[in-house]
This record gives structure tokens, sequence and C-alpha cells, in this order.
């Protein structure tokens, strides 16, 4: 079987758990708002990466022709995966309208400064302006897809961030829970601030260290993921709207792989987790007719 991806690492990941199939495009570093705007190469100086991969891909939203790369392997594919993982970052605006996803690779290769220096500006994730173009940029996807009878063959993979480490409990996010930890996170600095004056520090070092303090893994990790899962809401609502097939799953379903091979992060799962997603994924496509198998 042969597929395609518009996404990022839920969608790469969880296709490397389907020994069946093929990855035949895969269109990674892009927001859908280069589908609209794109910025074009001119003026862009990528020359800093070193990957062919990531030259690759940022070229191509640079010149947004990330859907075309799925749409001109329409007759190949048994199925499309799409995830939003990509739009986290944002993306850079220019003074003539035009847009530039906010990679880590733009950033690492230096074109997010030399983006700032000629007057463009970062639209975050999260912010109306932002679902606003994210909006319009995935209606355009649907309807390329649509072009070509893949769209009933799209499968939207709408994963929550996981807030907890393989082997942790899943972190309560009501109000008293958030309270408890800004609480344990206070009392840790204000040990840390005994400690100083203790040590002879002053009482203007002291309280800078109360206010530092910083939180422990468990805290980021839930911090971040209740975060991301809040901006996320209307972006998978609107996703799940405009497409046939969703593959679901909560942030209390899926835990944090500590030993990830692309590090710890609230996107990289458990092995168990991706077996549960694929189990899914061929649910949809055996019941649209294709065999995964």
């Amino acid at each position: 079987m042969k597929a395609a991806i518009f996404g990022s690492c839920v969608s790469r990941d969880t296709a490397e758990f389907m020994p069946e199939v093929e990855v035949v495009a895969y269109v990674a570093r892009h927001s859908v708002t280069s589908l609209q705007s794109p910025h074009g190469t001119g003026g862009i100086d990528i020359g800093g990466l070193t990957s062919a991969f990531q030259k690759r891909m940022v070229t191509s939203d640079l010149k947004g022709t990330g859907a075309r790369r799925i749409v001109e392997k329409a007759n190949d594919l048994d199925f499309v995966l799409i995830d939003l993982v990509d739009e986290r970052r944002g993306f850079w605006r220019f003074p003539d309208g035009t847009t530039m996803t906010n990679s880590l690779e733009i950033e690492s290769c230096g074109a997010a400064r030399e983006a700032r220096r000629v007057g463009a500006r970062l639209v975050e994730f999260g912010t109306d302006e932002h679902f606003s173009a994210w909006k319009a940029g995935f209606e355009q996807l649907m309807a390329e897809l649509k072009e070509v009878s893949l769209w009933e063959r799209t499968i939207l993979l709408d994963i929550e961030w996981a807030g907890a480490v393989d082997g942790a409990p899943h972190p309560q996010n009501d109000g008293l829970a958030k309270l408890g930890r800004s609480w344990r996170r206070l009392q840790r600095g204000a040990r840390e601030a005994g400690r100083g004056l203790s040590n002879g520090r002053g009482v203007g070092e002291a309280w800078q260290s109360l206010r530092a303090v910083k939180p422990t893994e468990a805290e980021e990790h839930a911090d971040r993921a209740l975060s991301a899962n809040a901006d996320y809401i209307r972006y998978r609502r609107n996703a799940q709207s405009l497409t046939e097939l969703s593959v679901v799953r909560a942030s209390s379903d899926v835990r944090i792989a500590r030993d990830h091979k692309w590090g710890p992060q609230p996107f990289h799962y458990r092995n168990a987790d991706y077996e549960s997603i694929v189990r899914s994924i061929r649910e949809k496509v055996t019941m649209n007719g294709s065999e995964t198998s």
C-alpha cells in the first residue's frame, strides 16, 4: 500500500509502525498557510541547512507546492495522513502579504532573523489572525484533495499532546491541580531562597531565585500539554468538520516515550500508542475498500 503525509512527526512516526505501507509523498515543515500565500525562495538563504531533506521541505514550503506534491501522486495513493503539529510555531507574514512557515529549520539557518530584518512579523499559533489564515489554507488543501478523489481517503490524526511520560499518571488539569503545581513550585523557590540567605546572599538575590524557580520535568510536560491542547481545540474541531475520517486520542490516552528516537516531547508517544493509532487507521482504510495487509 502507498500513502502520503501532510504533517510531521505524529503521522511520520505512526507510518513507521505500518510495514506494509510505503510513504511516497511526505510534506513536512509546512503550515497550510503556505498553500495560499507562499513567499517564494527569493531573498531567503537556506544555505545553512546541511540536510537535503530539510532543504527540500523548506523549499517546498516557500514555493507553496505541498498539496501539489500529494495530488500528483493521487493515482498511486491508498490513503493520506494529516496532522497539525507543524502549525504550532506559527508563520512569518511579509510586508507584501506572503508567508513562510516558522519551522525550526527556518530559525536555525537564519532565515527567520532575516525575515524580521526586512519587515516580516511572526503570526503566532493560537491567535485569531493565525487561525483565520490556517482555516483558509486547510480548506484549500481539502478542496485540492477532493478534486483528485483523495478526500474520501484522507485521515486526520487528531492526537492531543501527552501531559505525562510513560509510567506516570495523566495530570489532573482542573483549577485545584494547577494551583497545587504552582504551590509546590513556590515552595521549592522559597527553600532555594532560604538556602541563599543562609549562605550570605542578599535579599535581592534570594528574591530573584524565588521568582526564577524552574518547574520539574513532570510540571513542564503537564503545563505544555495543557496550553497546547487548549490552543489546538478550534483547529481540531474545524479540521474534523472538513475531513471524512479521523483518528482521535485524548491527552489522557497517550504518554510521552522517554526513549523516543527524537527525544521526549509531548507529541512523541509510546510504541503502544502508535500501535493503537495504527489499528484505527487500518480500520478506516479497510472500511473504504482498501486492504492493509
